[in-house]
Order: structure tokens, then sequence, then C-alpha cells
């Protein structure tokens, strides 16, 4: 199981890193694996400005869907397109090629309230 160290963690496992004020966010390597195998990606918020926590696309599995919550306030800028047909990139390489979405981040001291690596690996219990 991969927890990289500079990215930051909810409770609902998605990942955030931050380029500025632009943050990539997907879900991770532990969610995926709870999930298993990723059919569909939906994200229908490119453009809306949401606020943190609040839902902002699904991932459907093979056996359930789950809700994508946003770890922090903002405006989604894009999806990875390549998702559409390639949703295994999540399960497959949930930290790179298997990103989300990408926001423009309103207030970047929201960050600091999230989990690091290290926080995030002991609440799921590796």
């Amino acid at each position: 199981m991969n927890f990289p160290e500079g990215l930051k963690y909810t409770e609902e496992h998605e990942w955030i890193s931050l380029d500025g004020d632009i943050a990539t966010i997907g879900i991770t390597d532990f969610a995926q694996s709870e999930l298993g195998d990723i059919v569909f990606v939906e994200v229908e918020t490119v453009g809306e400005s949401l606020g943190k926590n609040e839902v902002f696309g699904t991932v459907e599995a093979v056996k359930t869907v789950s809700d994508l919550y946003l770890p922090v306030s903002g405006e989604v800028l894009e999806v990875n397109d390549r998702l559409t047909d390639e949703p295994e990139l999540i399960n497959n390489d949930p930290f790179g090629d298997g990103w989300i979405i990408k926001l423009k981040v309103d207030n970047v001291a929201d960050l600091d309230g999230l989990m690091d690596a290290d926080a995030y690996q002991k609440s799921v219990g590796h």
C-alpha cells in the first residue's frame, strides 16, 4: 500500500497536491483497493465553485458507487479525460495518471486541516 509524502489526505480517502493555488485531487491507494475494479468515473462539476466536503463526482466499481468529496473549497477546473476510456487508471496509478480533477483553491490555508501521510496511514490501520 502506498502513502506518498508531500500530499494531504482526507478521512473520506481523497488525496490532494498543490502547485500554487491549483490542486490535483484523486482517491488514495487504500480507497481504490477497498472499492475494487473501477469501471466508471463521473464528474459533472467542471466550472462550478464548490465548498469543502461537497460531492464533486462519483466513482463506480463493480459492486458499488462511491461519492467523491472536495478536501477544500474552490472551482473545479478540469477532469482527467483519460478516465472516460480508462477508469482503471485509478486502480493502477491512483497518485499519478489516475488523478481525477484539478481545482483552483479558494484558500490554500484550508489544506492545513488535512492529514499528512503518516496520520492518514494510521487512520486506515496500515
